[in-house]
């Protein structure tokens, strides 16, 4: 029996004035890397040098003329490399946020979704963006993902998980104020919420994953006298989840208080927990394993991944970017890009 085919991932370099480029320097300096797929790099080629040499690293590279002609090549055992020209050396400042990196962001960004929309690539990859300044550069839309929805024309729920390990979590608000998510939640939301990470999880080759959703209140509103959200919307769409027709036994439960539900996870009990609002997860993913967490781009045609820490223009140029939260990103790509070629 051939071997299964590897899928095409497309990584960039992220934001140029931070630790991006080094990131995917040291991420494809690992042997290993193209085992687990067809690579292409998209960035400009004095970007990608300057990252190597922060890294202490050089990797070689075939040039392609573009994203179309990867899939076909022949040797695969180095990443390909798509040369663009989307930022001038002279108009970065490393650690610095700048309206030219954002626009650099969303050029080559831009180049990858085309790629996917023509069936070119399997899933993409991103270093670290800067939402600022990609809101500088040009940006519309609230974060990354959104802009991702519209321009793949994504009609149906879409969200962020980020995922430690087996470890994913997804949430029904994102990138709002504190004081609008009540508005947020829906029986809708929900629902659709539970079972878009559900079938995530399925695609990144888990078989039978089980989801935990989280309550809104302190103490899960204390049977009312603290909030009715749990009785009136998260319960109903808990049931609603239960009562349909699932592989193996109903994988949804909760509603479970947010301040104890990530230790039913830690325990493995549950391997997806579907939060209320951004910090509800973000707090206790990040305290976790900061330097091992993944986002992961839900309800998108095709996988999208990066490294959920930031730019860290603290430290950005100076050989010290830790990639492992990369990697772990990376692979998150290459099984979930890997599934869609069965």
């Amino acid at each position: 029996m051939p071997p299964a085919p590897l899928p095409v991932v497309a990584l960039t370099l992220g934001d140029p004035a931070g630790i991006g480029p080094e990131l995917m320097a040291r991420l494809l300096s690992r042997p290993e890397a193209t085992r687990h797929a067809n690579i292409v790099l998209v960035g400009d080629p004095w970007l990608w040098q300057q990252g190597q040499t922060i890294a202490g690293v050089q990797v070689a590279t075939d040039a392609v003329d573009g994203l179309a002609a990867v899939r076909a090549r022949a040797d695969r055992q180095r990443p390909a490399f798509v040369a663009v020209d989307s930022i001038a050396a002279a108009d970065v400042r490393q650690g610095q946020v700048g309206a030219a990196g954002g626009q650099s962001v969303l050029q080559v960004l831009n180049l990858c979704l085309d790629a996917a929309l023509a069936g070119a690539i399997d899933a993409i990859c991103f270093a670290p963006l800067n939402k600022q300044a990609m809101k500088l550069g040009g940006l519309r839309h609230e974060d990354e993902l959104h802009h991702f929805a519209e321009y793949l024309g994504v009609s149906g729920y879409f969200c962020e998980f980020n995922t430690l390990g087996e470890l994913w979590t997804s949430r029904i608000s994102s990138h709002v104020p504190l004081r609008d998510v009540a508005s947020y939640l829906s029986r809708e939301r929900i629902t659709q919420a539970a079972e878009l990470i559900y079938h995530a999880l399925r695609a990144s080759g888990m078989a039978h994953p089980k989801v935990a959703i989280a309550g809104f209140n302190p103490h899960n509103g204390d049977g009312g006298t603290c909030g009715r959200e749990e009785i009136d919307i998260i319960a109903p769409a808990v049931a609603a989840l239960q009562a349909r027709d699932w592989p193996s036994e109903a994988p949804f439960h909760g509603p479970f208080p947010a301040d104890t539900i990530f230790l039913k996870a830690q325990a493995g009990e549950y391997q997806a927990i579907v939060t209320m609002y951004h910090d509800q997860g973000q707090i206790a993913i990040k305290l976790l394993g900061f330097s091992r967490g993944v986002t992961v781009q839900g309800g998108l045609p095709i996988p999208i991944t990066t490294p959920a820490h930031g730019t860290a223009y603290d430290i950005a140029g100076q050989g010290r970017a830790n990639a492992e939260a990369t990697w772990q990103a990376f692979l998150i790509a290459c099984r979930m890009g890997a599934s869609r070629l069965k």
